[in-house]
């Protein structure tokens, strides 16, 4: 049997574990959203301090070129400077600003785009970016991806 010490004890423990589970949940997935006939999608956003990350996705198919570029955001203290691309095989390619990927995709399926900033190179203050995402159609890319 049980004391009430250990009763007590046990409950705390799942309190606090369950505490932390729930703050350990990622946040939202956000979708990039391309305009009727638009081959160019762009996301502008920050990660604010104690966060490390931002994530969005978009849909493509195996064959399309595509063009990922991140730059830094106008008027923000820092910037997040690290671009990482899943495919929808959870592979991953990317790094720090400018192009993060160049080239035909290799997949059909949703594409995740993971933007981070430099923990080593940062003081964990706002950091800012905008991301520009270019797919170009099936048509476009075989010339492209032959």
């Amino acid at each position: 049997m049980k004391t009430p010490c250990k009763i007590l004890f046990n409950l705390i423990g799942i309190a606090v574990i369950a505490t932390f589970s729930s703050a350990a949940v990622a946040k939202e997935t956000q979708s990039i959203k391309f305009s009727q006939g638009s081959v160019v999608g762009t996301v502008e956003g920050q990660i604010v301090s104690g966060e490390h990350e931002n994530w969005y996705q978009f849909k493509a198919q195996k064959g399309q070129y595509a063009v990922i570029n991140l730059l830094p955001k106008a008027d923000s203290p820092e910037t997040a400077n690290v671009g990482v691309l899943y495919m929808p095989s959870k592979q991953q390619i990317g790094g720090k600003g400018g192009i993060v990927y160049q080239g035909c995709l290799p997949e059909d399926g949703k594409y995740k785009l993971r933007i981070a900033r430099n923990l080593m190179a940062t003081e964990g203050k706002i950091a800012g970016y905008r991301a520009e995402i270019i797919i170009l159609p099936q048509y476009t890319s075989e010339e492209l991806c032959d």
